[in-house]
């Protein structure tokens, strides 16, 4: 499984320029608000369409400018569940469920093929309810059962977990795991929050002004962030203009001090932040192409 991902559209005052690639893997899309994310994931389904580029996705061509192709989200067969879950109204569960399933048979097999996907979930019993009597947290879990039952080629979340509260995210991000462990798919999921996105994915793509700022595990950026807007995704609110003084100290230009981080600086040096967790100072050295990070008990 894997995607391909080159495109540019332009919106008032915004263009949207992404070049992405994945394998079968779970990806966050992560950064500041109106930073091009969600536009990317519509980009992907079909609900919007690119000004130029490509798209491709296991191999079948969903959008080439050049040769003139752009698949119907219908054709598609993508499974992009937004933060309010999409789900019929006048449906019943089960068929919420069926509804994007190609050749679900008769009323009894479909009533068999919603419960089997419904089970996953712990909802079999809940077959015959109407979405306005669910919970937040079950209607999210239909919404995930439905997503499974189309066998999509991609599965993408536009932050799924921003209207629910502590206790239930921490339940679905467990059923969402679980999802993800026997799906065999590529995962985009989009987020503003950093540590969902650390337990939920395996790489972490920081989005900036429409376009990727940097890309790598989430050990990588946690840890070694290239870009400012990395170091602020990761909760180095404390941030300075920088700059390379001697082999091993840098001058925090808008702070007015110079610090020793105890090795090398990078000749690239752009800026420095500070952040504090699990009783460690941490320094971040961030760099346009390396980057450094020093840690001293409090």
């Amino acid at each position: 499984m894997s995607l391909v991902l080159d495109i540019k559209k332009r919106y008032p005052g915004f263009t949207l320029d992404m070049q992405l690639e994945a394998g079968e893997e779970r990806v966050a899309l992560l950064g500041a608000s109106g930073c091009g994310k969600s536009c990317t994931l519509r980009c992907i389904a079909g609900v919007e369409t690119p000004d130029k580029g490509k798209i491709v996705v296991n191999g079948v061509t969903f959008f080439d400018s050049d040769a003139g192709i752009n698949l119907s989200p219908q054709e598609r067969k993508c499974a992009l569940l937004f933060q309010n879950y999409q789900l019929f109204p006048n449906m019943t569960v089960a068929d919420n469920v069926c509804a994007g399933v190609e050749g679900a048979g008769d009323v009894a097999a479909r009533r068999q093929l919603a419960e089997r996907y419904l089970g996953i979930f712990g909802l079999a019993d809940f077959a015959d309810r109407y979405p306005a009597r669910l919970s937040g947290g079950q209607q999210q879990r239909v919404a995930l059962a439905r997503m499974v039952a189309a066998h999509p080629g991609i599965f993408m979340f536009d932050e799924p977990m921003s209207a629910l509260d502590a206790y239930l995210k921490s339940a679905l991000e467990q059923n969402m795991l679980d999802l993800f462990d026997v799906c065999n798919r590529t995962v985009l999921y989009v987020s503003h929050d950093i540590d969902e996105a650390c337990r939920l994915c395996e790489r972490i793509c920081v989005m900036h002004n429409g376009h990727v700022e940097e890309i790598g595990s989430v050990e990588d950026v946690v840890r070694r962030p290239q870009t400012l807007a990395a170091l602020r995704l990761t909760g180095c609110k404390n941030t300075s203009r920088a700059r390379k003084i001697d082999d091993e100290e840098v001058v925090a230009l808008d702070w007015g001090m110079t610090f020793n981080v105890g090795h090398e600086v990078p000749n690239d040096v752009a800026y420095l932040a500070f952040a504090q967790a699990t009783s460690m100072l941490t320094i971040a050295l961030s760099g346009a192409a390396t980057a450094m990070t020093c840690m001293w008990p409090v």
